[in-house]
């Protein structure tokens, strides 16, 4: 028993001296460790700490070198900055390439995979914000927005009218009066029999092309300032400019011919204008003259004349004979002086410009109806983005004018540029004043166009957009890697058939440069081609159009789009003319506005491809059926009789049997009597072969076709 608690005594010691040495040989690896852990940390090592509680004879104790002494690895490179891009909003392409020092493809390939229309994108496209961000961020940069600086509103710099003149300061002036119609009514030879001259002598065709100006004095000494506006369909803005500057309008309708659709036209003008109306009944000494017949197709148009209870003056005139024409300008002065037409003479001028023209002497000028001050040499005047210094004033009858009161109509010769019909002249203090109302208003207009052009910009680009979700909508179903898929080969589709729509268009392209004598001239044939429909056919491209005689810039312009220039009343000089045939430019002149339309719509025709048509030149009957051995193949053959034309093997037949067709395309054989024949005329018989099993009966028709090549026409209707 005795021996037990011995053994078992020295178990335990023996369990206690193991566990000693476990604990000190665990207290010498810490001591090991511990100093290079806190050289590596930065914190003050263990080692210089006490002992440990048991005595150790063989510990040691480390000790580490201080941290700053550690290098680091050559192999790791300090981080780069990214580049800084200052961006601000609404940037176009162009300068957020150049805020990054890229070219503008570099801006493209970023967005390449993105939502947004490539094919729209132009370096002067405008992009939304968060794109500006997309491309700064796909480029490894980094963006900043720049300061923006705010700067004052810019201060108007306008001219306005002068207000309302004091009625003691009023003068009586002569009415403007502006006669309109319909075309070959008789207007400008009206006209001429109250000016005793021949302007309708001069001008082509007798037709009216220009908006023409005339102070007119009767011999009872009244003056009358007269506009002849064109009657032709193409001047439709002339006229309604004439009906807004204009006191009083004769309107003059054929007694032959009554209301046409320009007489109605006119009628609306002087409505919109709230402009009285005296009718002329011209033409009245031709033997079918109906005068009561223009007065009823006048009543559906609200003009109702004093002879049928209205208030409307009619009177009948016959123009080329001189007819009542006293009892006219009666009538027009009896009109003006019940309107107690008076205007204000004093301080600065006021007017209209009617028309414009480049002179080859006088360089720009401008008709224009004085309505408020005097005109003088040496006012500088304000129209639209145009000014000038009046150098010379000239009447109707090309004589200087030394000045021009309200109801005048001169000629104002000295504008920088050319100003158009239409717009408002003002006078103003000085050529500095003049130039900073042509900057403010230059700036007004850039600023309404870029706000056009970004609201053009973002409808398409919502468009775009909007697509693009339908598209993605549409592949929501799929996964991931299917849907990228998907997408890539739709992109691929459409990239691979950009090609393919540039390179071949819908059709041809016709490109012209337009040039006229006068802002009116030029503006009514613009007014025409905007009414051009048929892209499809052809496209029709004005590359340019002005006011001048053709130049050496026209037919550098013609030959770089390989365009044709229309000239209307102007003039090419012999250098000119050589140049443009030398460089194969075609020069079109024209003095008469439809023939210049006949023509263009002639050029549009000439671009179009001609079109194939079948047509019939002979007819045959079936009228028996048998079947031939060939080899091994057994061919139906149709025993015909020709009945009309002829029949050619080397044309297209067609096989009709009870107005339906059943084949089309060509003959093997032809034969007549057993032999082998070309051609079989009307009455002879004859068998044939096709080029297909086709199962023929007795009645059917065989029909010789031939294919014949037809000119296209336009299908451009400009409406006259």
């Amino acid at each position: 028993m005795m021996s037990v608690k011995v053994l078992l005594g020295l178990e335990r010691a023996l369990r206690f001296s193991h566990a000693l040495i476990q604990l000190r040989a665990l207290r010498r690896l810490d001591a090991r460790r511990t100093p290079w852990r806190a050289a590596a940390s930065g914190l003050p090592s263990l080692a210089a700490s006490p002992g440990p509680p048991f005595p150790c004879h063989h510990s040691r104790r480390l000790v580490s070198k201080p941290a700053k002494g550690l290098k680091r690895d050559p192999k790791v490179k300090p981080k780069q900055e990214k580049q800084e891009v200052e961006i601000r909003q609404r940037m176009t392409v162009s300068e957020l390439a150049r805020a990054m020092g890229k070219d503008i493809d570099h801006v493209y390939e970023a967005l390449l995979h993105t939502s947004i229309n490539l094919d729209s994108l132009e370096p002067d496209s405008r992009l939304q914000d968060h794109w500006i961000k997309e491309v700064v961020k796909k480029s490894g940069m980094k963006f900043k927005w720049a300061t923006l600086t705010v700067e004052k509103d810019r201060e108007n710099k306008d001219v306005e009218r002068r207000p309302p003149p004091d009625p003691a300061v009023l003068v009586s002036r002569p009415p403007v009066v502006t006669i309109m119609g319909h075309v070959d009514h008789g207007k400008t030879t009206l006209l001429d029999s109250l000016r005793k001259t021949q302007v309708a002598a001069m001008e082509a065709g007798g037709i009216t092309q220009h908006i023409g100006a005339f102070l007119v004095q009767l011999p009872s000494g009244e003056k009358i300032t007269f506009l002849d506006t064109p009657g032709h369909a193409a001047f439709s803005a002339m006229r309604a400019r004439g009906a807004l500057v204009t006191d009083i309008v004769i309107l003059v309708v054929a007694a032959d011919d009554g209301v046409m659709k320009q007489t109605v036209e006119s009628i609306e003008h002087a409505k919109k204008a709230k402009v009285p109306i005296i009718v002329a009944v011209n033409k009245c000494d031709k033997k079918d003259a109906d005068p009561d017949r223009v007065k009823q197709e006048l009543l559906a148009h609200d003009v109702v004349c004093e002879e049928l209870g209205g208030e409307v003056q009619a009177i009948h005139v016959s123009a080329l004979k001189g007819e009542n024409l006293m009892q006219l300008a009666e009538a027009t002065v009896t009109l003006a002086e019940v309107m107690e037409l008076k205007g204000d003479p004093t301080g600065f001028a006021e007017g209209t410009v009617i028309e414009s023209r480049t002179d080859k002497g006088k360089g720009p000028v401008s008709t224009a109806i004085i309505q408020r001050g005097t005109l003088k040499k040496g006012c500088v005047l304000v129209a639209g983005t145009s000014w000038a210094k009046v150098r010379f004033m000239f009447d109707e009858n090309n004589r200087v004018a030394n000045e021009a009161g309200p109801g005048a109509a001169v000629e104002i010769v000295g504008w920088k540029e050319l100003p158009a019909a239409g717009e408002e002249i003002l006078e103003v203090e000085s050529e500095q004043r003049a130039r900073e109302v042509v900057e403010w208003r230059t700036f007004v207009e850039e600023q309404e166009k870029m706000q056009a052009d970004w609201q053009v910009i973002e409808s398409k680009q919502q468009e775009h957009d909007d697509a693009y979700r339908k598209e993605r909508e549409g592949l929501a179903h799929l996964s991931w890697r299917k849907r990228r898929m998907a997408l890539h080969s739709a992109n691929k589709h459409r990239m691979g058939s950009r090609p393919s729509e540039k390179a071949s268009p819908t059709g041809p392209t016709l490109s012209v440069i337009v040039k006229g004598d006068v802002d009116g001239s030029v503006e009514a044939i613009m007014n025409i081609l905007e009414s051009y429909d048929a892209d499809e056919q052809c496209q029709l491209d004005v590359v340019h159009c002005a006011v001048g005689d053709i130049s050496e810039n026209d037919i550098a312009l013609a030959e770089t789009f390989s365009g044709v220039i229309y000239g209307f009343n102007v003039k090419a000089n012999k250098a000119i003319q050589q140049k443009a045939s030398k460089l194969g430019v075609q020069l079109k002149m024209h003095k008469i506005i439809y023939k210049l339309i006949d023509d263009l719509k002639e050029e549009l025709s000439s671009r179009l491809p001609p079109t194939v048509k079948q047509h019939i030149i002979g007819e045959a009957t079936v009228l028996a059926t048998f079947e031939v051995t060939m080899g091994k193949k057994k061919v139906p053959v149709a025993g015909c009789r020709v009945k009309k034309g002829e029949l050619d093997k080397k044309m297209n037949f067609r096989l009709v049997r009870n107005e339906e067709v059943l084949w089309e395309g060509l003959l093997t054989s032809l034969k007549h009597m057993k032999n082998d024949v070309q051609t079989v005329k009307n009455g002879m018989e004859c068998g044939l072969s096709l080029d297909k099993n086709v199962n023929f009966m007795p009645g059917d028709e065989i029909l010789c076709l031939e294919d014949v090549k037809v000119e296209q026409k336009t299908s451009w209707d400009p409406g006259f």
